[in-house]
């Protein structure tokens, strides 16, 4: 529990490792309140809803669109992503710091929100290396691999928006995780502390 909880806002590109990233973040120990997601798009296999995302009909998310409960929304690839406000107070009320992961567009709404959070963009070591994760996902037709892949290359010059840029190897995720987690201990020492208004 902390008197000045932390907001840390972990984005990059589709298919940088933004969930590996949050597994990894888990296993290390730390002990932050992970925020999930509130989504559209269609479960996958290996995900369970209320643990990889909210997963909600477009009906529900809209109400709770004009119901104004969203700190962040946006639509991409056709579906609604968001971050709903409840939980991220709920977490702050009690002095615990926040993960928050979000797509580049999510980061830039944040950005404006929640000035004072910590920004943490994910980088692949490389273009081609990110076109391999996708593919290997094996989730995406080749039309949808095309656009994520050119999306990507513009995501990837908003880096200057954030405050960290950490490169996130394929073979070395345990790496990321411990760097991210060094981040969140690094700003814990600051001088003059990040104040959060939501």
């Amino acid at each position: 529990m902390h008197k000045n909880p932390l907001v840390v806002v972990i984005s990059g590109p589709s298919g940088v490792g933004k969930d590996a990233t949050i597994a990894g973040l888990k296993q290390t120990g730390a002990r932050f309140h992970y925020v999930v997601t509130a989504t559209t798009r269609k479960m996958r296999e290996n995900e369970t809803d209320g643990v990889d995302y909210y997963f909600l009909s477009k009906a529900e998310f809209e109400k709770k669109i004009s119901h104004d409960e969203f700190l962040e929304y946006a639509e991409v690839y056709g579906n609604y992503y968001g971050v709903m406000k409840q939980e991220v107070k709920k977490a702050l009320d009690k002095g615990e710091d926040v993960i928050i992961k979000v797509d580049v567009q999510g980061a830039r709404t944040f950005k404006k929100k929640v000035p004072d959070a910590v920004f943490i963009f994910l980088v692949p070591p490389s273009i081609s290396d990110l076109a391999q994760r996708l593919v290997s996902r094996n989730a995406d037709s080749k039309k949808d691999l095309d656009i994520r892949l050119s999306k990507a290359e513009e995501e990837m010059k908003m880096v200057e928006m954030f405050d960290y840029g950490v490169v996130n190897h394929t073979d070395d995720l345990t790496r990321t995780a411990e760097t991210v987690k060094n981040i969140v201990e690094a700003e814990r020492r600051r001088v003059i502390q990040r104040n959060f208004k939501l």
